[in-house]
């Protein structure tokens, strides 16, 4: 440890671990609503990660714009997020094994996809010129590109809560999931409903990546891979399912990552996967219900 420990540091630690977890969330949160509504364990959610993160490198290198980047990277994934359900999903429908074989098959192949396009190496993601000042907490600088993916985070959870507890959507899409049959004897195109929720969880894994290459500067073929085993980390801890719980654990493990990260470095990641066994053994169905 190089500095002294002082307030302004573990605040410093804290902003810094809220951040992380919202970049957390916006990955787990849709494999939250694919895993825990529809039972499907989608291991190219990480590609659709790192998909999200170039299509919004391309178009902030095209046009400069942030808000741009972050659009067309959610709409990247959500486009391809209706591929795989429609064209590769559907037909596997409880058939767990098989899913998970053919989303693995996926994974592979979009991040070869990706390098065929954008090549194996690293490439800088910049950050327009006002989301590069700084503001004083305590004395410490943060990053204003840090307090809007704070912000993109909150608002997200907003919307998704809104959206599955308070909307006929989220309604049909918990009355599907328990019994598909009823729903589609009542008229409801449950097929349809069930693209829309990958539509979904596809779009807020991709606007994850797209903020996540201004926050960690630079692009790379494997970052989604590397952020899964936390997504899937924060999934069981805040229960399969539920939005609520997708972001207290996210923010546990960001917070968490953070200050172990910081003092004890080679801990880390042991501590997230005890925090995880703590939590499946005291209360397996995680923290929080499905849909709350």
């Amino acid at each position: 440890m190089g500095a002294p420990v002082t307030i302004p540091l573990l605040v410093n630690l804290f902003l810094n671990g809220l951040v992380l977890g919202t970049l957390f969330f916006l990955i787990a949160s849709g494999l939250s609503l694919i895993f825990g509504l529809m039972s499907v364990l989608n291991l190219a959610h990480a590609g659709l990660f790192t998909w999200g993160a170039y299509v919004g490198l391309a178009v902030f290198n095209a046009t400069g714009s942030l808000p741009l980047a972050l659009v067309a990277g959610a709409a990247a994934g959500a486009a391809l997020g209706a591929v795989m359900e429609v064209g590769f999903i559907r037909p596997l429908y409880g058939n767990h094994t098989f899913q998970i074989l053919l989303t693995l098959g996926l994974f592979l192949v979009l991040n070869e996809l990706l390098q065929l396009v954008w090549g194996p190496s690293l490439i800088s993601f910049g950050v327009p010129a006002w989301a590069r000042t700084t503001i004083s907490i305590l004395g410490m600088p943060f990053a204003t590109y840090r307090l809007v993916v704070l912000l993109l985070g909150g608002a997200v959870f907003a919307a998704v809560y809104v959206i599955l507890g308070r909307s006929r959507l989220g309604i049909v899409v918990r009355a599907g999931v328990g019994n598909a049959e009823m729903v589609q004897a009542l008229g409801v195109n449950i097929q349809r409903v069930f693209t829309v929720v990958f539509v979904l969880g596809g779009a807020l894994a991709a606007l994850g990546g797209a903020a996540a290459g201004p926050f960690f500067r630079v692009v790379w073929p494997q970052m989604g891979a590397e952020v899964q085993l936390a997504a899937f980390i924060v999934v069981v801890i805040g229960g399969l399912g539920s939005v609520t719980g997708s972001a207290v654990g996210s923010l546990l493990v960001g917070l968490s990552q953070a200050f172990v990260g910081y003092f004890f470095p080679a801990g880390a990641l042991i501590v997230n996967v005890g925090l995880m066994a703590l939590v499946l053994l005291i209360r397996p169905q995680g923290l929080f219900a499905p849909g709350r």
